[in-house]
């Protein structure tokens, strides 16, 4: 038995793509869901591609994928034909080993390259039978850096073809509570603005990026082909001055140290700018522009220096001087003038730069050197390992070097560890209309020191990861993670020691150093194994000889026990094959694989008549279950069907009287707002049909019936949609009555009836019918299951009324005692503090609410909301 080896090289994670061939004739992507859950800023993201060769003969599908460099791959599989195949991490030379012998038989294998600014790419592909299914899941992890007083979660789209079960959900738990959250992004604009839909209570959020098949092709980017752009999570977490937020569990800790209000730092800052020919033109144009916005950005108590280089150095003035306004007049004239020309002689300019700050030492300011270059050093000292020794020598710990690589033609692993080894960073800039954009944003983390000499001290503890930071700028933030020493909680303690201008300050004091509970055991020690490992292979970069060795051995064993994916580690997947079947096709060296036939007879036969069980859907659910409308439309007789209640039985009045309890049967509602304020909540008492959903302008109306579970949900939803389609949905089925026709569904099959699609999956039903997208929520309260309707796409047009389509509930509170009242519009109401379950989330939560009547909620009247027939 010959066996197919698809290696699966990656370097480094955020944001992920997943495409295939784009002939829609031939397959059918019919399920695509990004899952990501963030967790203390350690992001892991599942994306589930299901696929369907809709054909009479193989075809051959693509997997193609992008992931961000700064993120590691730790798991990829396939399901074919009912089975699983799982990618094993092995060394790099392991790997290549049996992808070569793979190759050299022609058995199919994968291909990495770097595409656009933060990704690299990954493409590899099968062949399916006629009329089988594929499923590919890829895992990432990802610890999201704090810049500019922000966290971003990037998402990137482009399946290539409008899909009919395409989902985005993020979940966000941050203990130290959660002060923000938006979204942006290509994918947040025009109508697939509709689409998202997100909630923050507290220490947790919600995004859910639900679009239906006409929203696919509407955002800029976007055509007949699909989406195409990003969805990109911004969020922060509140903090104070103390020691941050530490969290201890299995043996392991991360400690996240960002303090606020605190007196930035006058700073000193000699900018390095490269004038060599190679900046010719648009390069030297945007270096210009950004230059004179940064110089704009000084504060007058800062210093800076300016000057420029080719194989010559161009002073503006020789010395630092104030950042006023007369030298900043003068400062941008000279930078509005800079003009191209000679070599490049990188060494003599970085030494000037340094020397410049030498000789302006000034007590309680932090100083930093930023050089700008676009090529390699081509005269004067040209010797890389030269130039650095000589760079490391003249800073000599006293403040960060940070290089920014202008283009592709920059060495730019030069640049990287010149940076590092003098505590500060490199980064690219890319040739781009907004090259300057980059330059202004690059220069703004740095812009403002809040504390020098930061040491991060931890009494019981060991195999730390970076402890010493030259530097800590507002809107960043310093993480640490290790190992409690014996496990033992009582020994740990923690304390940083840094410089605040002049004054030196302890931070030791903390209120979120709790052990946390078990869910989160192998979370804190991922958190530190990636760490250690992305700083491992840091010093692997600025090492040599056998020091070189010994970090590259730590951290490919940690890369190995991990799963993770990194440049010293590869991926393999290994599937059997029939003795029958051929390999797929053989990728030519360095190149991105080419779809290609595959030779008479090969398949990788895949046979799913259910996707039930290829992957559990995401855990998290959140929507706001009713808002507030200024004007609702009620309409009994149209939101009502007579007749329809013949396609199942009605359970009978008397299952209520079968409960223990004399009183009547009550269900809570949630009524919540767009602020963090509490929601408002409100019981509905008996066995009642609600009209959920009613929107005349496209045919549609949802109605509801209670379940006889006390504060459960309902029993069955019927969704009506033009004069004949008619779907009722309970617990256990799914029934479609299309004019005289009528189906019962219990499997995941997708059942498509006109313009209406309905998926069901383990815990959930999603329903779309044009620009609106509903799901069903399957909840169980002790051994009774109920449903819950969330709505996760509101209707673009305002002529909508029902439950679901409330608006956020507005109120201001009142503080009278002994009573507190509310005052909606300019109404007073009594209400007392009191709790409900928001089962509009999978994994329903218990929220503290301000109880009121239906009708002081609702400003109107319940019957409003009844129906008689459902």
């Amino acid at each position: 038995m010959e066996r197919t080896l698809v290696q699966i090289a990656l370097f480094g994670l955020l944001l992920a793509l997943v495409t295939t061939l784009p002939n829609k004739d031939d397959w059918d992507i019919y399920s695509f869901h990004i899952n990501s859950t963030v967790t203390s800023r350690y992001a892991t993201t599942v994306i589930t591609s299901r696929v369907a060769n809709r054909m009479d003969e193989s075809k051959e599908i693509e997997f193609h994928v992008r992931i961000p460099k700064n993120a590691f791959i730790s798991k990829f599989k396939m399901l074919i034909d009912g089975q699983e195949y799982d990618g094993v991490v092995k060394a790099k030379e392991q790997a290549q080993q049996q992808y070569t012998e793979a190759v050299s038989r022609g058995q199919s294998a994968g291909i990495v390259s770097s595409v656009g600014r933060t990704l690299e790419e990954f493409k590899t592909s099968v062949t399916v039978a006629a009329h089988k299914k594929v499923t590919f899941e890829l895992t990432y992890e990802e610890l999201l850096k704090r810049k500019l007083g922000k966290y971003e979660l990037q998402i990137h789209a482009r399946p290539m073809q409008p899909v009919k079960d395409f989902k985005v959900d993020v979940y966000i738990h941050e203990k130290a509570s959660i002060d923000f959250i938006k979204v942006k992004g290509g994918l947040s604009t025009k109508a697939l603005a509709n689409a998202i839909t997100k909630t923050h209570a507290d220490k947790q959020a919600w995004v859910h990026f639900y679009p239906t098949e006409d929203q696919q092709k509407t955002c800029d980017s976007c055509g007949d082909q699909g989406m195409n752009g990003d969805l990109v999570i911004v969020y922060d977490v509140n903090r104070d001055t103390s020691l941050g937020d530490i969290k201890r569990s299995a043996g392991y800790f991360v400690h996240h140290f960002a303090p606020s209000s605190l007196p930035r730092i006058p700073k000193n800052v000699v900018f390095v700018i490269d004038q060599s020919g190679s900046m010719y033109g648009r390069k030297i144009q945007q270096t210009r522009i950004a230059l004179i916005h940064i110089l704009n950005d000084l504060a007058e108590d800062d210093f800076f220096g300016l000057f420029t280089f080719d194989s010559s150095i161009f002073h503006w003035k020789r010395e630092l001087v104030q950042a006023n306004k007369e030298n900043l007049d003068s400062a941008k004239k000279f930078a509005q003038d800079i003009e191209t020309r000679g070599a490049t002689d990188i060494n003599r300019a970085v030494l000037e730069g340094a020397r410049m700050l030498n000789a302006h030492p000034r007590e309680g300011s932090a100083s930093i050197l930023i050089l700008l270059t676009d090529g390699d050093p081509t005269t004067g000292v040209t010797n890389l390992e030269t130039i650095q020794s000589n760079v490391r020598g003249v800073i000599a710990d006293k403040f960060p070097l940070y290089c920014l690589g202008f283009g592709f033609d920059v060495n730019f692993e030069f640049l990287e560890k010149m940076s590092l080894q003098n505590n500060g960073a490199a980064r690219r800039i890319y040739e781009d209309s907004d090259a300057d954009l980059q330059l202004k944003g690059f220069y703004e983390e740095v812009a403002t020191p809040l504390l020098t000499d930061v040491t991060m001290i931890y009494a019981g503890a060991t195999n730390l990861t970076q402890t010493n930071f030259s530097q800590y700028y507002n809107g960043s933030e310093i993480v640490v993670a290790g190992q409690i020493t014996d496990n033992d909680i009582e020994t740990f303690s923690p304390q940083v020691v840094a410089i605040s201008r002049n004054t030196s300050m302890v931070f030791s004091d903390t209120n979120t150093g709790e052990s946390t509970g078990t869910v989160s055991d192998s979370h804190i020690q991922r958190v530190w194994a990636y760490l250690t490992v992305k700083q491992l292979l840091e010093k692997e970069l600025q090492f040599s000889g056998p020091e070189k060795e010994n970090v590259k051995k730590e951290a490919l064993e940690l890369s190995l026990k991990y799963s993770f994916v990194t440049p010293l580690t590869s991926m393999v997947v290994t599937k059997p094959l029939g003795e029958n079947t051929e390999v797929l096709y053989k990728p030519k060296e360095g190149a991105t694989p080419q779809a290609q036939q595959p030779p008479a007879g090969s398949a990788l036969f895949a046979d799913f008549n259910d996707y039930d069980d290829l992957v559990d859907d995401p855990i998290f659910r959140v929507e706001s279950t009713a808002v507030l409308q200024e004007e609702l439309i009620s309409d009994k007789s149209t939101a009502a069907h007579p007749g329809f209640d013949s396609l199942s039985t009605v359970v009978a009045h008397g299952k209520v009287q079968e409960t223990a309890t004399t009183v009547p049967l009550i269900h809570r509602f949630l009524l919540k707002t767009e602020t963090r304020s509490l929601p408002l909540c409100f019981d509905v008492t008996g066995d009642v049909r609600l009209k959920l959903l009613h929107h005349p302008n496209r045919e549609l109306s949802v109605n509801g019936e209670l379940d006889s579970v006390a504060y459960g949900g309902f029993k069955r939803i019927v969704i009506h949609f033009k004069a004949d389609l008619h779907i009722e949905v309970d617990t256990q089925r799914i029934t479609v009555r299309e004019g005289q026709t009528m189906t019962q569904h219990t499997g995941q099959d997708l059942i498509t009836a006109g313009s209406l699609t309905v998926i069901r999956r383990d815990k959930e039903i999603d329903v779309a019918a044009g620009d609106t997208r509903m799901v069903i929520l399957i909840h169980k309260r002790g051994d009774k299951e109920f449903i819950w309707p969330v709505l996760r796409q509101k209707p673009s047009d305002n002529n909508i009324s029902g439950i679901l389509a409330l608006k956020p509930a507005v109120y201001e509170e009142m503080h009278h005692t002994p009573s507190t009242k509310l005052k909606i519009k300019d109404q007073e109401i009594d209400v007392t503090r009191s709790n409900a379950v928001d089962y509009s989330i999978v994994s329903a939560l218990t929220l503290d609410c301000w109880f009121m009547s239906a009708e002081s909620a609702l400003q109107r009247r319940l019957d409003d909301f009844i129906v008689t027939q459902l």
